[in-house]
Formats: structure tokens, C-alpha cells, sequence
């Protein structure tokens, strides 16, 4: 049966270590594995803007033997003239995997039902599986084993990246806070299906509407950016709603002494984030951005060989 990778919860919890260690070994010997060796394409498909999805996959897909093909929604007939289950049938006979950023997440399910090859979510509204990765595979390098670590992420909790830490970090038996104004809280669905999660892998989720109380103790401070693709309409309300959920030195300071800071970039500094921090000594951002390559190559050749 194809495995796809449209939420972070397709994975189980000994799957997702089986990639990050994967990851890890990839990072050691990038030409290790080659299951793209022909070479085979990979259809990498844009809706929106991208910096780090665009060139971690195309220099992975390259790295593993790959073909990636680059396509956008301008040079396409994709979300225009044919549904995405019709464009999944076309690609499916020409690539080994399909790759989408995109908006909605009913497309990327529509596109996936209707295909013979993995899809994965490089991005929707929802969710940034490939981000977590990425994020968990940085937080396992230094500071080990992710079972019974404590992750806040503090803005807006409705965002993709929140979902995604609620849903992969439950999976990997972490303790996920969530600090966000009440307007802004994650869906009650997700929150629910991570609670799940957490039930079995020993982990935990609450929802906070304090920063302060939810970053306390905690091992690793997340954040992104406060006006997603999409919502730049909303900015001058989001700055204003928003405003106190700031990650700064101050707020730091209630985490661990050793704590972290991960931001999947592109990062505001002065909104979301004052620049000592993300500059600053506990952050992580680089390495992070960095195992974008090394986390979805894993993943790749992890659905590659379920096919």
C-alpha cells in the first residue's frame, strides 16, 4: 500500500524515529542512499513562495540520485483546468513521488487518494510535517532522546507550525505547550487527535493563554512568524493581538537555563522575536534550516520503500 505524508500524525511513533535516524545517517554520508539512482523525478509542486522547501528538495531529490522537477501553479494547469486527483494520475506515470506546497489541505488528501505514488505535504494551512522533521531531528542532535522533553510554541496557535509541533510532538511522547491568545488556538480537532497521540506515547498537550506560564521549565521556545502567507490583510490586528507573545530574553529566561530556540525562518525580528534571541547563543535556527535536507531525503527514501 503507498504511504503518503500529509500530517505529521501518518507516522507512528517508531516510524518517525526510524526516519530521523535515517536522517541523522544521511547527514554523516549524504550519497549513502540513492533509490532515485536512473535518474527518477520527483514532481515538486508550488503554490506558494519558498526558499528552504524549494532548495532542500531539489538538492535532495539531486542527492539521491533524483531528477526534481520544479513546478509552479503559473506554469500548470493545477488548480485551474484540472483537479489535483486528475493531475496526481498524470504525474503518477512519469514520477517516483509527488511533493506539494500548497494552501488548502483537501487538495493535498484529494491529490493523494487519487495516486499510486507517496505525496508529501511540503506545506499547507494546516500543517508542516516536513518542518517537524526537521525541528525534532535538530532538538534530538542536541538534546537527545525527544520522549519527555518540553516544547512550547508561543504565537499563534492556530498556525501550521503549531499544529504540526501539537501532532508530532505528541507522536514523538514530548510535552507540547501551546501559548496563544484565545482567538488564536489551535483547532479543537487537532488538539483532540494529539491528546490521542500523547495517550499512547507517554507525551502531553495543554493550551495556554499565558506566554509566561507555558514557557516555564520548558526545554525548547518556538515561534513563527505572526502573519502567514495568506493573511496579510489580518497584520495590523495580528500585531496587535499578538504583541505580548513575543519570545525576547525576558521570556527566555523562565525556560530552562539551557533551553533552546528553534524558528523555521523566515523570521520578523522585533515581532515574533527579538533579535538576541534569534541571533543569540540558544538558538538553533541554522542547524534547523540545514536538516531540512537531511530530513526529508530520509523521508523519501523511508515512502520509496514502502511502495
Amino acid at each position: 500500500m503507498t504511504r503518503h505524508f500529509l500530517r505529521d500524525d501518518d507516522l507512528s511513533q517508531a516510524e518517525q524515529l526510524e526516519i530521523l535516524e535515517l536522517a541523522s545517517r544521511l547527514k554523516r554520508d549524504r550519497f549513502a542512499e540513492r533509490p532515485l539512482e536512473g535518474p527518477r523525478t520527483v514532481a515538486v509542486v508550488f503554490d506558494k513562495s519558498s526558499t528552504r522547501t524549494r532548495v532542500s528538495f531539489a538538492v535532495g531529490i539531486a542527492e539521491l540520485g533524483g531528477n526534481p522537477l520544479i513546478i509552479t501553479t503559473a506554469n500548470s494547469q493545477l488548480g485551474g483546468k484540472e483537479t489535483p486527483a486528475d493531475t496526481a494520475r498524470v504525474l503518477e506515470r512519469q514520477v517516483a513521488a509527488i511533493v506539494w506546497r500548497t494552501f488548502a489541505q483537501a487538495g493535498l488528501e484529494e491529490m493523494a487518494n487519487g495516486t499510486r505514488v507517496p505525496v508529501v505535504n511540503g506545506l499547507s494551512d494546516d500543517f508542516h510535517p516536513c518542518q517537524l522533521l526537521a525541528d525534532l531531528l535538530t532538538i534530538r542532535e542536541h538534546r537527545g532522546e525527544l520522549a519527555g522533553q518540553t516544547v512550547t510554541f508561543v504565537g499563534d496557535g492556530s498556525c501550521n507550525m503549531a499544529q504540526s509541533y501539537l501532532l508530532a510532538g505528541a507522536t514523538a511522547g514530548m510535552h507540547v505547550r501551546i501559548a496563544a491568545p484565545a482567538d488564536y488556538a489551535p483547532t479543537p480537532s487537532v488538539i483532540a487527535d494529539a491528546e490521542r497521540a500523547a495517550e499512547r506515547t507517554g507525551g502531553s498537550v495543554a493550551v495556554f493563554t499565558d506566554p509566561q506560564q507555558a514557557v516555564a521549565g520548558a526545554d525548547v521556545v518556538v515561534t513563527d512568524t505572526w502573519v502567514s502567507m495568506g493573511r496579510e490583510a489580518e497584520t495590523a490586528a495580528r500585531l496587535e493581538q499578538l504583541s505580548r507573545y513575543q519570545v525576547n530574553a525576558e521570556l527566555m529566561e523562565l525556560a530552562k537555563p539551557d533551553a533552546n530556540f528553534l524558528h523555521c525562518l523566515p523570521a520578523d525580528r522585533g515581532f515574533e522575536v527579538s533579535a538576541d534571541v534569534l541571533d543569540g547563543p540558544r538558538s538553533l535556527i541554522w542547524d534547523e534550516a540545514e536538516n531540512r535536507l537531511h530530513a526529508q531525503k530520509a523521508l523519501l527514501v523511508w515512502l520509496l520503500r514502502q511502495a
